[in-house]
């Protein structure tokens, strides 16, 4: 048994607790809450359930986390990188649109954040004096379309071609979220390629 001094520096325990524990019978302040029926979702945070430290402690040594899991479904959960390829905005096709590495282009999260850091901090300590040969606007353009100073007209020409293919609504199921980022590439390109910085 936990002497009262002890259960006041418990983690996780809700002082002047109004709940009482939810096994039937038990009188006992319902301090700690646990995983609930529901869990969160888009209707909200989920439901929790109040026990008493005893209680609560009998609930944790029987909860299993995985249960309803498929084998395959739990090893995914358990890798140190679970939920690391998750689909957000940094996993998207544009992601490395701006020059900067993508996330996805990395396997461990650890060397993505260094990656783009490095990257960051190139830029930051004068990177941009190799873009000299290209007007302000021309520096623009290439930030935009992912790529470097010592870029040529053909690496310029191959890249266009793949971020239309990559923007365009026909590739995207008919999704007109990608129109903006279309133009904007296409307005860089036909920046470029009239650009005289290019031998």
């Amino acid at each position: 048994m936990t002497s009262a001094k002890n259960r006041k520096n418990l983690h996780g325990r809700i002082e002047d607790a109004e709940e009482e524990c939810q096994v039937p019978g038990c009188r006992e302040p319902g301090e700690f809450r646990a995983p609930g029926y529901r869990g969160s979702d888009f209707d909200g945070p989920g439901e929790w359930r109040y026990f008493c430290l005893d209680h609560v402690r009998e609930f944790n040594a029987g909860y299993d986390w995985f249960e309803g899991m498929s084998a395959d479904e739990i090893l995914a959960a358990q890798s140190p990188a679970a939920g690391w390829r998750s689909e957000n905005r940094t996993f998207s096709a544009d992601a490395g649109i701006d020059g900067l590495p993508r996330w996805a282009d990395f396997t461990d999260p650890l060397d993505a954040i260094g990656g783009r850091a490095a990257d960051i901090k190139a830029r930051a300590a004068g990177a941009m004096s190799q873009y000299s040969q290209f007007t302000p606007r021309e520096q623009e353009a290439l930030t935009v379309m992912g790529l470097k100073a010592d870029t040529d007209r053909k690496s310029l020409r191959r890249r266009y071609s793949d971020l239309v293919r990559r923007y365009h609504p026909d590739r995207n199921g008919g999704d007109r979220s990608y129109e903006a980022r279309l133009s904007r590439v296409v307005e860089a390109y036909q920046l470029l390629r009239k650009s005289t910085a290019f031998s």
